[in-house]
């Protein structure tokens, strides 16, 4: 029994020795967000705060200047250094919590012991706390509570009141239980604030957490959706291969029987990677859209042909339908695209002017393809709304899939405001003008996905 006692004597002592014993604080974890907001807060209050402060600092010391010097006979030049010992606890409890507290309670002591030799309960004075005391230790207590965890909290007040109590037995212990009180108030306030903050930190931290995983989610659907999309181009391209490598035989008098093994190869590849894309095609089918998503976007039926700019008339004429005069122009010399940037292009285009029909109702939307020799360029505008939006209860990450459409392509898009409190979304999509290809043969049935 008794090793066990000395055991956790030891271990109690540690674990003082750990938390009291250092100048360092464990502030409650926060967000960067809520940091700067708080150091924003105080700085608006540091002024108003200041002037108050300082006068009521002022008043203490005079108080208990006056007290040490005339009730406890310390003398004016000792009341004075241990005024400002205290003092300087205070405004240390600032920044370091622990050992203001540390000054403080040897503070404390001193008046004990001066207050013991002088005169004692006799002089009427309630020791080991005076007046102003109290109020400050009371003070530097409240700070440890909120800038230490709670444990530490706890120690500093037991101490405390241990402390007070060893020496209020020896004097007038009358006010001992108030003092008490008065201690134990502050550290009861200050960790039920700082618990309450730590709550809500860690509340905003999981909603941070919640809307990144959010945002993660809707980045890998957008990217499934282009990568469905783009899966008749590469089908496409692939049922090409399959088909020249099978006709090219033939196209030769006598072709070596290397070549005739190495087109078989190249046909039996590409006929295994179309097998393979009907498989990818499988599990990226997604189910049908919602009958808002299908009035605005008429061609995304699952099984259809990819769109691509030739119908950008009938896209105007659907968003018309809507409720938008919309409108699209071309500029430039056009020139055949390669099918994956066609594709691009045209969903741009789409989902800006669907964005157009559900927030800026009554708006004019104008959509212009534009021509370069370096690339292509597609510009969609809209004037101000005539009303306000209905609410709108999508998602709402139509820019971030024409930005992954547009960076899967190596171009850029930009969108914002106009002066004119329309709306506008811009995408450069570079072009590499290859040489012209000879035609290509007509996929047959069985080779199409």
């Amino acid at each position: 029994m008794a090793q066990r006692v000395a055991a956790w004597l030891r271990t109690a002592l540690r674990v003082l020795r750990a938390d009291l014993w250092t100048t360092a604080v464990s502030p409650p974890p926060t967000t960067a967000a809520a940091a700067a907001a708080e150091r924003s807060r105080v700085r608006e209050w540091l002024p108003a705060l200041f002037v108050p402060v300082v006068l009521g600092l002022v008043a203490l010391q005079i108080a208990a200047i006056n007290q040490y010097a005339f009730g406890y006979g310390m003398g004016m030049r000792v009341s004075a250094l241990l005024t400002a010992l205290q003092t300087a606890a205070f405004l240390i409890a600032l920044v370091r919590p622990v050992l203001a507290w540390w000054i403080m309670t040897a503070a404390m002591v001193v008046v004990a012991r001066y207050a013991l030799v002088s005169s004692g309960s006799e002089s009427g004075v309630m020791f080991p706390w005076t007046g102003t005391g109290l109020v400050l230790q009371a003070t530097v207590l409240f700070a440890v509570a909120l800038r230490c965890r709670p444990r530490v909290a706890v120690e500093t007040l037991v101490i405390s009141v241990l402390v007070g109590l060893c020496y209020g037995f020896l004097g007038d212990t009358e006010g001992v239980p108030f003092a008490v009180l008065v201690l134990t108030l502050p550290v009861g306030v200050g960790v039920a604030l700082r618990g309450r903050r730590v709550a809500r930190t860690e509340l905003a931290a999981q909603e941070e957490l919640t809307a990144e995983e959010r945002a993660r989610r809707v980045l890998l659907q957008e990217r499934t959706r282009i990568a469905r999309e783009l899966h008749d181009v590469v089908a496409h391209h692939m049922s090409v291969i399959s088909i020249q490598a099978q006709v090219a035989p033939h196209l030769v008098r006598d072709p070596p029987a290397e070549l005739k093994e190495n087109l078989a190869g190249i046909r039996a590849s590409a006929v295994e990677a179309l097998t393979e894309l009907r498989r990818v095609l499988g599990v990226l089918r997604a189910d049908d859209q919602s009958p808002d998503a299908a009035a605005l976007h008429p061609h995304d039926v699952r099984h259809a042909p990819q769109p691509t700019l030739d119908r950008l008339g009938e896209l105007a004429a659907a968003v018309r339908r809507a409720g938008v005069d919309a409108g699209t122009r071309t500029t430039g010399e056009p020139y055949a695209l390669p099918p994956g940037i066609e594709l691009s292009a045209y969903r741009i285009v789409q989902e800006a002017l669907s964005n157009v029909a559900r927030h800026a109702p009554g708006a004019r939307a104008l959509a212009e393809i534009g021509y370069h020799p370096a690339g292509l360029t597609v510009r969609v505008t809209n004037t101000a709304p005539e009303r306000a939006a209905p609410p709108w209860a999508g998602a709402g990450h139509g820019l971030l899939g024409m930005r992954e459409r547009a960076a899967m392509l190596g171009g850029e898009l930009a969108a914002g405001t106009t002066p004119d409190g329309g709306y506008e979304v811009t995408a450069i999509l570079p072009v590499a003008r290859a040489a012209p290809a000879t035609p290509a043969v007509s996929a047959t049935p069985e080779d199409a996905p």
